[in-house]
């Protein structure tokens, strides 16, 4: 009430000392304030912004920013009140307005660095016609793994018990019948082995999945966290982990797809020939 008076006092005094009514006053003080707000409509924005950014707690200097709209990935390196100054991996430095932070979309890292770990989620595509059951004799030389032991032991109980009932009501057909596959015991391995190993974090989510087939095969994806958020060591415990993945493969009779490159058509076309001259000493 008090501010109200004071306000209304002013505009009287003024009026007395310009001669004016204090309606024309009042419009007067109207177009200077539209004219102000069209000069400092930036600096405004962006202090209204940065106060938002603030309360909110969604950006602090050394936040990891991503923002494709300005081209900017990297560490904020000062948060003024027209512009955020972005550090780019690559060392340059990326200016965004600060008001853009409130009306466009991007992603602020800092969550994962808090939460002290790193998603890994990538796929390995298994081709098709590699997947099969396996028999006693495979699975006796699997079961020397100790990854595998408790795997191979509940999966052998659960297929036996339902082979039983299936015979039990006279279904007998091996269609009708239970049977382990190589693709399901190197999921079961993979998952193990992620599980043992030293540098993923066991309390946030692992899992290994089969995604939907594609013409490049069937991708088993790899979802878990590493136990470090910084960048080189990530990269190396990640290329570990698919160094081992592509390597053990084949001790399941998997082949990992990969489009045919110059070696392959090389290598059939050596067969052609070899099999054209064999056939040729026969007649």
């Amino acid at each position: 009430l008090k501010l109200v008076l004071m306000v209304i006092i002013i505009i009287l005094i003024i009026s007395v000392l310009m001669g004016q009514s204090p309606g024309i006053v009042i419009s007067g003080f109207g177009a200077m304030t539209a004219v102000l707000m069209l000069v400092f409509q930036a600096p405004i924005m962006g202090f209204v912004a940065g106060i938002q950014l603030s309360a909110n707690n969604m950006l602090k200097v050394g936040d990891w920013l991503e923002m494709p709209k300005y081209n900017a990935n990297g560490d904020v390196i000062e948060i003024g009140i027209t512009t955020v100054k972005v550090q780019n991996f690559d060392k340059t430095v990326t200016t965004i307005p600060t008001s853009a932070l409130i009306s466009d979309s991007f992603i602020n890292w800092g969550g994962m660095i808090d939460a002290g770990g790193r998603r890994i989620k990538r796929q390995i595509f298994i081709d098709i016609n590699s997947i099969r059951f396996i028999s006693e004799e495979e699975i006796r030389e699997v079961s020397g793994s100790c990854r595998l032991t408790e795997y191979l032991v509940n999966k052998t109980k659960e297929i036996s018990e339902h082979n039983k009932n299936i015979q039990t009501a006279g279904l007998a057909s091996f269609l009708d019948q239970r049977r382990m596959t190589n693709i399901g015991t190197f999921r079961a391995y993979i998952l193990a082995y992620l599980k043992q190993h030293p540098r993923i974090n066991k309390n946030m989510s692992l899992m290994v999945r089969q995604m939907e087939a594609t013409s490049q095969g069937v991708p088993l994806e790899i979802y878990c966290f590493t136990d470090t958020t910084v960048w080189a060591e990530y990269e190396g415990i990640q290329s570990d982990i698919f160094d081992h993945v592509f390597a053990v493969a084949h001790v399941f009779d998997l082949r990992v797809f990969q489009a045919p490159s110059g070696y392959d058509w090389r290598y059939v076309a050596e067969t052609m020939f070899k099999q054209g001259s064999a056939d040729k000493n026969h007649t």
